[in-house]
């Protein structure tokens, strides 16, 4: 991950795009991305999104390096460890969603 980090900040050095990358900005573009990546699922069933063409599995999965460079971004401008972040998320989510109320439920944690 840190390799990925430092590999993302010198490409966006070396093009001098941080004036561009705010976070509104990135949060703008990030969603986009995730739009794109959506699109290829668009219309599918169940059982043929999980059953995806080589070629369509390559455009998703070159959607998900946009969203995690994204990602990646808008954790670099606002100084959040992206892995702390998410290991504190799960944290949470352990607290939201015990496993004795939401196992096999998609209830929202406020409904369980």
């Amino acid at each position: 991950m840190k390799n990925l980090m430092t590999s993302i900040h010198q490409f966006v050095e070396d093009r001098d795009w941080n004036q561009f990358h705010s976070p509104k900005n990135l949060s703008m573009a990030l969603g986009i991305e995730v739009a794109e990546m959506q699109e290829h699922f668009q219309w599918l069933t169940q059982e043929e999104s999980k059953n995806l063409s080589e070629q369509k599995l390559q455009n998703v999965k070159e959607e998900i390096g946009d969203v995690l460079i994204y990602l990646i971004r808008i954790c670099q401008v606002l100084e959040i460890d992206p892995i702390k972040a998410a290991n504190e998320k799960m944290i949470l989510n352990k607290q939201k969603y015990p496993v004795e109320k939401s196992k096999g439920n998609m209830k929202k944690y406020n409904e369980l």
